[in-house]
């Protein structure tokens, strides 16, 4: 038999192998264990239910890939307090010390499902859905009004699973109060931390972290292969960051930020296990988390249009003037008026439907953009939202808005997870596209609401990192989706080079990209290089991690149509790499113009334009200096 149909086989005798070391003095429920793989094979799930030596139940989980262990031994849990309702309904209070304790399961469904669908902004224009599933249905033992299923799904690019709780015949209302999932990962493993979501990141092991660890969370583990921890479809629910367990080492936690109030039926947010051999390769995968939300709820979607944006730095009519002249010539599709244009922020006196600063005239100003095909988005703080929300999307939607930006939203709290999807749905309904700003970060959401075209939860250019963190980044926060990282060009506190500013554009995936984040119109010299940023869209055909390591460097090569944008970002430190064109069709030829530092160019910016032809075979040396970059346009040469 050939070594690759044995392969199954191997990897499914070590898992179980493994199993069997780990049960010892508990017993395995009979007819427990289950066995889910990947389509392709390469992942393996397994599930069971053990009887702990006090006689109660607990349910666990392990993941393998290729055999090698990912997941080991791990709790899957939550914990209830349903007192109240029970009580106030006359019904039998469940007073158990674990929820999950008693747990009967009742029976495994199987199914599978093998998909594709078009985004309407995306890092590619098809996303496959493909993967197998289980479901593992339970019941309370002692009280049959409350069942629950356990629905895991397998795909190649990673697994994920979720607590599924159908509708309670007694109308009980449900409180959880803690999820207590576990992963129980091999010993060596680092992760990259950050504290919250415009934190830095730091490579730690799991021990002694400061504080929990922000979601998406990277790992690398100790034989090579590389995993990420996700939530998806957080919209009903807490936030539930990572922290590590007390009691069992190497082993991480879900760590709820507060109780969550829910009505059956219902499913918490889903837990992803993201697995690869290559830490690109998460990145290219990170569709996973959309698959794992609902599709689009927007019927007419031709109003979604993803653009560049341009801040208008001094908020007066001749600027603002200014600045759509500038976007017109350099290809930008938007103008942002910041916070403070209604008047103080964080106060609800303020009415997010004035004009409060002088010399502004807004129609005007929307009008003028209009005719030259420029629209215009709004900043708005939590504090007006909150205060108007009901009604300000559709008067923004009379003025002729295009988006909002949210400031400094509420984050984490079951109630304000909800405020916030609600709000991007009073959104669409109005047609009013969205950008949420701060700490809040996307968990797949934008599939369902598709005019949620990004957000902040970046430590992006309003801090301004340097090179080593912007090399982070792309295998760290870029896995939950787009971000708005704001890159800028101008402006003298920025820690990198030009071109590194530049190729930013291409590595980092935004439908609504933030250019020239600090800058005026009047700092451009109309250097060559912006020829770069004039032509690049923000939402692509085609994606390929060409090459990259986290805090190191990284390559990744973009298409729209028949042109490719390629971005490549050193760390702190100098590099030489070759980047490789072996993606371009073999009948084709090619003109590659490209933009790299060199401090003997006469402009300010110190970044040289070449252009050299290119097919398949190319290979192109790049030198980068510290903290720098490098950007290419590739099109193809037609008669």
């Amino acid at each position: 038999m050939q070594l690759r149909k044995l392969k199954p086989l191997l990897t499914f005798v070590v898992a179980l192998a493994g199993f069997f070391s780990s049960v010892r003095a508990q017993q395995l429920v009979s007819g427990s264990l289950q066995q889910l793989y990947s389509p392709d094979k390469n992942i393996l799930i397994t599930f069971y239910q053990k009887q702990l030596t006090d006689r109660t139940r607990a349910m666990y989980y392990t993941v393998n890939f290729k055999g090698k262990p990912v997941i080991l031994e791990s709790l899957l849990d939550l914990q209830l307090d349903n007192h109240l309702s029970e009580q106030a309904m006359a019904l039998k209070v469940d007073r158990r010390e674990k929820w999950f304790e008693n747990l009967k399961i009742t029976g495994i469904v199987r199914n599978s499902k093998d998909t594709a669908w078009t985004p309407i902004t995306g890092e590619s224009s098809q996303i496959r859905d493909h993967y197998q599933a289980i479901t593992i249905q339970a019941v309370k033992e002692d009280n049959p009004i409350y069942p629950i299923h356990i629905e895991i799904r397998a795909y190649n690019e990673g697994t994920a699973f979720r607590y599924f709780f159908p509708e309670n015949e007694k109308g009980t209302y449900y409180r959880i109060v803690s999820e207590n999932t576990e992963f129980s990962l091999p010993e060596g493993t680092n992760a990259w931390h950050a504290s919250w979501a415009q934190a830095p990141y730091r490579l730690l092991p799991l021990k002694n972290w400061p504080d929990e660890g922000e979601r998406p969370l990277t790992l690398e583990l100790p034989d090579g292969l590389y995993a990420c921890l996700a939530e998806a479809q957080m919209v009903d629910y807490a936030r539930t960051k990572f922290k590590l367990s007390t009691v069992k080492s190497n082993t991480i936690q879900t760590s709820m930020y507060t109780p969550a109030d829910l009505i059956s039926p219902f499913g918490t947010p889903w837990r992803v296990v993201m697995v690869a051999e290559k830490p690109g390769d998460l990145i290219q995968n990170n569709h996973l988390l959309l698959n794992l939300n609902t599709p689009s709820k927007i019927k007419d979607e031709s109003w979604i249009k993803p653009g560049k944006i341009i801040r208008v730095m001094t908020q007066t009519t001749a600027d603002a003037k200014a600045n759509i002249d500038f976007a017109v010539k350099h290809n930008l599709q938007y103008i942002l008026f910041d916070w403070k244009w209604y008047g103080p922020s964080f106060t609800f006196k303020s009415d997010a439907t004035k004009v409060a600063i002088p010399d502004f005239d807004l129609p005007d100003i929307i009008n003028y953009g209009k005719e030259r095909g420029v629209g215009v988005w709004l900043y708005v703080n939590l504090q007006g939202l909150y205060s108007q929300s009901d009604s300000l999307f559709k008067v923004y939607e009379k003025w002729g808005v295009k988006g909002v930006k949210f400031g400094f939203v509420q984050v984490g709290s079951h109630r304000w997870t909800t405020w916030v999807q609600k709000a991007i749905q009073q959104a669409a309904d109005a047609h009013i596209m969205v950008n949420i700003h701060d700490d809040w970060r996307p968990t797949g959401e934008q599939r369902t609401w598709p005019n949620l075209l990004t957000s902040e939860g970046i430590r992006g250019n309003e801090e301004m990192p340097d090179a080593t963190s912007n090399t982070i980044m792309p295998f760290t926060r870029y896995i939950a989706g787009a971000a708005d990282y704001t890159i800028c060009y101008y402006d003298e506190r920025i820690k990198t080079t030009h071109a590194h500013q530049l190729a930013m554009a291409a590595v980092y995936y935004s439908p609504l990209q933030t250019l020239y984040w600090y800058d005026k119109p009047a700092h451009s010299k109309d250097e060559p290089e912006l020829e770069f940023w004039d032509k690049i869209p923000t939402t692509w055909d085609e994606t390929k991690v060409i090459q990259g390591n986290p805090g190191e460097y990284i390559t990744i090569a973009r298409r729209k149509a028949k042109d490719w944008f390629i971005g490549t970002l050193t760390n702190n430190d100098a590099r030489k790499l070759k980047i490789p064109l072996n993606f371009l069709p073999k009948d084709k030829k090619y003109i590659a113009s490209i933009y790299s530092d060199d401090p003997s160019v006469a402009t300010a910016t110190k970044v040289r334009v070449t252009r050299k032809p290119v097919d398949h075979k190319t290979i192109i040396d790049t030198d980068l200096i510290p903290s720098g970059g490098q950007a290419i346009w590739i099109r193809e040469i037609t008669k």
